[in-house]
């Protein structure tokens, strides 16, 4: 399969590659181009920005979860587009431990021998730009990175400087992208503002397309998308078969971190997701075999959720009735007593005795294998329970650093980790099922 795609990558974080990407994007989409988007690694913010721009669900590849030829098999299902943006990860060799390369975007890169176009922060630097760039060429043993382009640079500094890189490094210099002013995306300890949180997003974004589009070579880098090589994989996703059991599924402004090919897993494998929100609807979906409560931020929304007792009591009593129930990190949060934070004590579903508490920094942050479950996950949170269960053995990669975690309640399973159900399809399968027995016996 042809599939025209590029990654876009940064040294490190912060370096503005997000609004870059969103802003290509937007740029080929007004362009006429069908565009498809990815983000590399486990992130969910960026894949929201991405849908915001161009109306279709973003998709995560990150090979931690996945194996390399079913990576690429997700990248290739149902990809029929004119070019695929794939939104890299922290630094373009930041891999697992800090120290390999893999799960990196460079990693991601040789895995779909998809070009790289390196975005170089060039803010407070001018010539000492073109040593970072001699510097990520050198580790690029690929070939792969086949462009760069300047971010928060002036145009009257812009083509000295690429002279420069062209002469010395042999790599094009696609253009340069001033400082904007006009998408300026704020950041808070889980990353990014949401975009629901950012007045006239698609306005903004708009403009800083059309910025982009004048100060950076889009036939050019449509054409180093075009002679990427031909993939192709082995891996086949689950056919989609008949609905079989209803699982409610919250999602609001609360609860908003799920994976897309998680959710279409759970789909293919005969659920029908019945959406719902604890902070505005007073009960859960009527008909329902089984609960879904993803992670999110609902200490933002935790007066809310505390105040609305009658979602409480809905979720209490279907679950003592013995209902499935799945939460991970928020939703996990949501099930205890008490969320404590900022001197004050807000009371919850109860289900999870005990409390959870606002820490000063990140817990057990990273990648996990949920082990008997054979299962991958991602941990990132800033609160911690007193109570995170013992069901689950959680084994860190490299270090093997091990602890307990999760609950069992109904057969499901409760905890910080977000699982990514593709690491194990036969983990989703025996979901779907839970949940479909549940029903046959009620």
């Amino acid at each position: 399969m042809k599939a025209p795609r590029l990654i876009m990558a940064a040294p490190k974080s912060g370096s503005g590659k997000t609004v870059l990407t969103i802003s290509l994007m937007t740029a080929l989409s007004n362009m006429g181009l069908k565009v498809s988007a990815f983000k590399c690694g486990p992130d969910y913010i960026d894949p929201m920005y991405h849908k915001k721009v161009l109306g279709i669900d973003s998709r995560n590849l990150d090979l931690f979860f996945t194996d390399e030829e079913k990576t690429r098999g997700l990248f290739l299902r149902n990809n029929s587009s004119d070019i695929s943006i794939i939104e890299g990860v922290m630094g373009l060799y930041d891999g697992l431990g800090g120290v390999s390369e893999e799960a990196s975007t460079y990693h991601l890169a040789k895995t779909l021998k998809a070009p790289i176009i390196l975005v170089l922060d060039a803010k407070g630097m001018s010539r000492s730009v073109v040593a970072e760039a001699a510097g990520f060429l050198s580790m690029d043993d690929a070939k792969l990175i086949k462009g760069i382009i300047l971010n928060n640079m002036s145009r009257g500094i812009y083509g000295g400087i690429k002279e420069l890189i062209e002469e010395k490094l042999k790599v094009p210099v696609f253009g340069y992208f001033p400082k904007q002013k006009e998408c300026d995306i704020s950041s808070r300890y889980l990353g990014l503002s949401l975009p629901e949180e950012i007045s006239d997003l698609k306005g903004k974004i708009n403009i800083t397309a059309e910025a982009f589009s004048k100060t950076v070579d889009l036939k050019k880098l449509i054409e180093v998308a075009e002679v990427a090589e031909e993939l192709s994989s082995t891996f086949v996703f689950p056919e989609k078969i008949k609905a079989s059991t209803r699982i409610a599924v919250a999602r609001d402004e609360a609860f908003n971190f799920y994976y897309r090919d998680s959710l279409e897993l759970l789909e293919n494998l005969g659920a029908e997701l019945v959406y719902f929100s604890p902070v505005h609807d007073r009960n859960l979906p009527e008909n329902i075999g089984g609960l879904l409560l993803g992670g999110g931020y609902p200490e933002l929304c935790a007066r809310e959720l505390s105040t609305n007792r009658s979602m409480i009591d809905s979720i209490k009593a279907a679950v003592g009735k013995g209902l499935p129930l799945w939460a991970e990190c928020g939703g996990f949060i949501y099930l205890h007593e008490e969320l404590e934070m900022e001197n004050e004590v807000f009371k919850l579903c109860g289900i999870i005795r005990g409390k959870c508490i606002k820490t000063e920094k990140l817990v057990r942050f990273g990648y996990i294998e949920l082990n008997g479950l054979k299962t991958k996950a991602h941990e990132f949170h800033y609160f911690d329970s007193n109570n995170n269960g013992n069901f689950c053995t959680a084994e860190k990669p490299l270090t093997g650093k091990q602890w307990n975690c999760c609950h069992n309640i109904n057969g499901g399973l409760q905890g910080f980790p977000h699982l990514y159900y593709p690491s194990n399809i036969e983990y989703a399968r025996q979901m779907v099922e839970t949940c479909k027995k549940y029903k046959e016996i009620k």
